[in-house]
Formats: structure tokens, sequence, C-alpha cells
């Protein structure tokens, strides 16, 4: 979508609310304009800012690919007062849209490769667009997604992720889950997939895969502390830094880095995570300070 103005959004109308969890929410969207609709193009790993008119905006990360036209999902989690605000609109109300924002994941770069999707949690949500992408396009030898989260109920995407237990090998697709907290659905997950869940951390997930380090990418999105475990199991596969991609979601602001809250690093290795992110590598983490 082309855009003059960097601050201008466009009206979108909810076509559907879906309760995920207690606290997410998954809205599909359709922009008003006809011509805006068709035209408007992302990378999985953008982010749009939701406008709510007179009220406020927040950054959130698109979670549908964009093999799939027409619409854009959003999964949004109820954490302050303008997100309340929006958990609490309903199908056909009008919001603001402006972007995409940032750089977005480098799939045609990887195109050819296997991708290791690694989410912790919210992570699920951008990660999602990848994994939608790479199955609807067929671009990718084989894609991994290993899957933390604290418990059944919390599992973003419920029924999809169910579905490509199933029947993800038929996709080129491995699926594997990992929970915290013990509670009979997970139990009952567990027995029908021995094999793809277990009770444990994310981290866990890697045990009897193997992977050609030559031709394999991982993408990681999930709470900071998720990182730097999830990081060293890849170094300790072989796996290069330059291969490792993170989305920074956290981090977004404004979207453009003119409201400076993105900074990160020192005057020699600055980053403005809404315009240089919010996806980086592993090598920009150890030239960067503080970008995880």
């Amino acid at each position: 979508m082309k855009r003059e103005n960097p601050y201008e959004s466009h009206n979108a109308r909810i076509l559907e609310v879906k309760d995920l969890t207690q606290r997410e929410k998954l809205y599909t969207l359709r922009f008003t304009d006809r011509e805006i609709s068709g035209s408007f193009n992302f990378w999985p790993g953008q982010f749009v800012i939701v406008d709510l008119k007179g009220f406020g905006e927040f950054p959130v990360s698109l979670c549908s690919p964009p093999t799939r036209k027409g619409y854009i999902q959003l999964c949004i989690r109820r954490v302050g007062r303008v997100t309340k605000f929006i958990h609490g609109m309903k199908e056909g109300d009008i919001v603001g849209i402006r972007g995409p924002y940032g750089n977005g994941f480098p799939m045609e770069a990887m195109r050819g490769s296997n991708l290791i999707l690694v989410a912790g949690g919210l992570g699920m949500a951008p990660l999602r667009s990848v994994l939608w992408y790479a199955i609807d396009t067929g671009n990718y030898e084989h894609v991994w997604l290993f899957y933390g989260t604290k418990s059944y109920e919390d599992i973003l995407f419920r029924d999809e992720v169910v579905h490509l237990l199933k029947h993800g090998p038929s996709m080129n697709c491995t699926v594997k889950l990992a929970y915290e907290i013990e509670t009979p659905s997970c139990i009952y997950l567990e027995q029908g997939f021995s094999a793809q869940v277990c009770r444990g951390v994310v981290t866990d997930l890697f045990r009897g895969e193997e992977f050609d380090v030559e031709n394999t990418y991982a993408l990681i999105c999930g709470p900071p502390v998720m990182y730097r475990f999830v990081i060293r199991e890849l170094l300790n596969r072989k796996l290069s830094p330059g291969r490792i991609y993170m989305t920074l979601e956290r981090r977004m602001r404004c979207g453009i880095g003119k409201c400076g809250h993105c900074v990160v690093g020192t005057s020699t290795s600055m980053k403005y995570v809404c315009r240089d992110g919010p996806v980086f590598t592993y090598w920009d983490a150890l030239s960067t300070r503080g970008l995880i």
C-alpha cells in the first residue's frame, strides 16, 4: 500500500472477533476502501499501528499470511487502557490502520530452505504469519514449529495447532508443543501425540530432531528470557548467527522511529527497532548493546 503520509491511517471494518484465550482475541479486518484492501501487501514479521480515533493507538504484528488477500488478522492481548477498549469493540465497528512498518522476515532469501519457528506465548502470533505463508506457498523444504506455552488454555490458535499436529507431515510441517502447567486437557493432548507434546520448556522440543544447518534458518519470537536458551541451543547445533532471526515486537512504538522509544545500542551501533527491525539476526544482537 503506497503511503504519501506515513502517519495516515485508513479505516478498516472488524469482520470477526474470536476469543483465543482469556487475554487474547483474534480480529479479522478489511479496509473499507476497496482499492486499499486490494493493494495492501506486507511480509511476515511486519506490523501495523491500530488507531482508535480520539482514544489512542498501539502497534501490533500482523498474524495472517500475505498469501491470503482481502483481509488482515491481528492477535491483540488485553494489557492496558487502549487494548481494553478494543476488546470491547464488536463486529462491524471501524478502526484505523496505518502501516505496514518494519522490515519483516527475509522470506525470499530463505526460499528453498528449512525453517525452524520457535515461539513462546504471544510470540506465536507473528510466527503464525510465517508458518502459513510457508505452507501456502510450498517454497520451503520443511518447517518445524516448536511452541512453548503455559497450559492448554493458553495455546494461541489452538484449533490450527491441533490440526497441524495431526496433518502437518502431509504439508512438510512438524509441530511440537511444550507446556508448563499440567491440566487434564494437556494430558489428553500428550496421550494423543506422545512424540510431539511434552511437559517442559520449548528447548526440550529440540530433542531427537536433526537439521541440515547449512540449509536451515531459525526464526524466534517470545519472552526475553526465552531468547538466551533458544539461541544457545541453536548455536550448540552449529547454526550460524546470521541464520538466526528474532522479532523484537515488544519494542515497537510509533512505526517510523520518530518518537525515540525504540532506540537501542550506542552511538556506534544504534538501532531503531521500528525502522531497522523489528526483525534482527543474532549478529545484530552481538553488535548492538541492549537489543535482546
